[in-house]
């Protein structure tokens, strides 16, 4: 366990949620009447029992509000679970007047906006975001909340290999959930690191229909593709699989900030390139390559720009949100991402989960990772 300026942090691995669970309360020895608000990560394992635990630990902690979900791997300080049942914990001791839970969103967020409207008032809130992936409606879910509250979200979506739940007070799947802080109370320093690195040049679209770019650049969509990732690539396009990807700069951004999408279908009779994502006619693409060097230099740029930004000011808690691609996937089997952020911030408790797609802002980002400090 480690804590820090009263945010606490448990996590364990067991066969049985009980005896996890159980390990986890032997941990949180400092739990006070100001810890209101937990938060609470498990892998797939325990995917199905993910309302038994919170039930669990609401009353065996006294902790009142619970939120989480279920991920392909959970992060703990320095400590990646993946491919084995386990469950992370943090508390923290958030005023009750200084957050809210949400839950029930599966389309339409005039609900739940109108009924925080008050609460929300003049100050945007910083909202952590569940939302489950077989909703098709996340996406614009996630620009509504941003737009409709003026807050900043940050969070992942669930992935399963079974159920989905998202945890908000309540266990549903198939919905958006979370907590939604005041930032004056909770002060915060959140950024983005991307897994992918940019080749070639920014491209514009000239021809598409939906998913399929038809031409770049007044060409034939696969000529610019073959021409960016190079010969030895273009000679065998099934190498590209899971290496390269296409890359949606993102309007207005001054950081040059861009969302990857997965290369969905390569058609080399006619010049065709599918990605995963809906485009228009005019809008900017570029390809990206993923690897583990690329991944591991933009991980330390943000870990350096978040060191910057949080001064001198204690790092009471985080939260990390990567992608299940990521962790064991690229950066290796031993806990290196998220040894990288206590390498360069030191010891401080932190949970999240590798998701099946990551929430910054007002977007849905794919092979990101995402941290929010609370300072």
């Amino acid at each position: 366990m480690s804590e820090t300026k009263d945010f606490l942090v448990a996590h364990a691995s067991a066969a049985k949620w009980q005896d996890a669970a159980a390990e986890i309360i032997v941990s949180l020895k400092n739990v006070t009447a100001e810890h209101r608000l937990g938060f609470l990560y498990v892998t797939d394992d325990y995917a199905d029992s993910l309302k038994d635990i919170s039930v669990f630990l609401k009353q065996t902690t006294g902790v009142p509000h619970w939120v989480g979900t279920v991920g392909f791997g959970i992060c703990a300080p320095a400590t990646e679970y993946f491919g084995k049942a386990a469950m992370a914990v943090m508390i923290a001791p958030i005023p009750e007047d200084a957050f809210r839970t949400f839950n029930g969103v599966t389309s339409d967020v005039s609900a739940v906006v109108n009924n925080l409207q008050e609460w929300i008032g003049d100050t945007p809130p910083l909202i952590v975001t569940h939302a489950d992936p077989r909703n098709q409606n996340v996406p614009e879910i996630i620009e509504d909340l941003s737009r409709e509250t003026n807050g900043f979200l940050i969070g992942g979506l669930t992935a399963s290999r079974g159920a989905h739940p998202q945890l908000a007070e309540d266990v549903a799947e198939g919905e958006v959930s979370g907590v939604m802080m005041s930032l004056e109370a909770v002060p915060v320093a959140a950024a983005l690191t991307q897994g992918c690195s940019p080749i070639g040049e920014i491209h514009r679209i000239t021809s598409c229909e939906q998913n399929i770019l038809i031409e770049i650049n007044g060409k034939p969509a696969l000529d610019v593709f073959k021409e960016d990732i190079g010969e030895i690539l273009a000679r065998d396009l099934s190498k590209v699989a899971g290496y390269i990807f296409a890359a949606l700069p993102v309007s207005g951004s001054d950081t040059g900030d861009y969302l990857v999408r997965n290369l969905t279908g390569i058609d080399p009779e006619q010049g065709l390139l599918a990605i995963g994502e809906y485009v228009e006619l005019g809008d900017h693409i570029m390809f990206c390559r993923r690897d583990h060097d690329s991944a591991v230099e933009d991980m330390r740029r943000m870990l350096g720009d978040l060191r910057k930004r949080a001064g001198n000011a204690p790092i009471r808690g985080g939260l990390y949100y990567s992608c299940c691609a990521r962790g064991p996937n690229q950066f290796g089997e031993n806990s290196e991402e998220l040894g990288l952020i206590a390498e360069e911030l030191g010891d401080f408790p932190l949970v999240g989960f590798f998701a099946n797609g990551e929430i910054s802002n007002n977007r849905l980002y794919g092979y990101t990772g995402v941290l929010t400090l609370f300072l």
